[in-house]
């Protein structure tokens, strides 16, 4: 679907008050960001929406360089991967989609519009994952825009690396629902944390 100017102009004004919004913090915090309302996390949607993927990098490169240790949620991390991949990027993108598949392994699946099966594992301490995948997250192999990742993503995720990183990590998670000392969920926590630097 093509935008028309006017859409095209009420997106990058969205884009151009959460910059403002955000250097006010900034300023507010002398020097820090603090972002409790999380509006560092809304702009990647917008660079999709607009087609404008070098826009996104340039984003995502500040966000990286001004909010290094923050790991992100699913959907934002599926975002990076999308920009990362129309950016001609392969290499960082197939990681950065491990990544977004480790923070919600239901992702891909609700993409590619197949049943989501809950998986007896650890789920992680913020919210009900498969929750957030079936009711929030509005990315679809069917868009147009997206048709080409869509392919890339489909072969990347059958790979062997891919599938077989993704399936110690899911297994790490399984044991770690049902472990309670704490050593050893640490241990599980380290290991399945070091799967993510395999993905390259």
């Amino acid at each position: 679907m093509i935008m028309k100017p006017k859409q095209q102009e009420r997106i990058k004004n969205k884009i151009k008050k959460i910059k403002v919004a955000l250097a006010a913090d900034k300023k507010h915090w002398g020097g820090f960001y603090d972002d409790s309302q999380g509006l560092r996390y809304l702009p990647p949607t917008f660079y999709i929406q607009l087609g404008d993927f070098s826009g996104g990098l340039r984003y995502l490169n500040w966000f990286k360089k001004n909010f290094p240790d923050d790991v992100g949620f699913p959907d934002f991390m599926f975002e990076w991967t999308i920009i990362l991949f129309k950016t001609g990027r392969l290499k960082e993108a197939e990681k950065k989609a491990f990544q977004a598949f480790n923070r919600n392994s239901y992702m891909f699946d609700k993409f590619f519009g197949r049943t989501i099966l809950p998986i007896d594992k650890w789920e992680g301490s913020n919210f009900e994952v498969a929750e957030f995948a079936i009711k929030y997250f509005d990315y679809s192999k069917n868009q147009d825009n997206l048709l080409d990742f869509t392919e890339w993503l489909d072969k990347l995720i059958q790979t062997e690396k891919f599938t077989s990183l993704s399936n110690k990590y899911v297994e790490l998670l399984k044991q770690l629902k049902y472990e309670d000392d704490f050593e050893k969920r640490k241990c599980l926590i380290q290991q399945a944390n070091l799967l993510e630097s395999e993905m390259s």
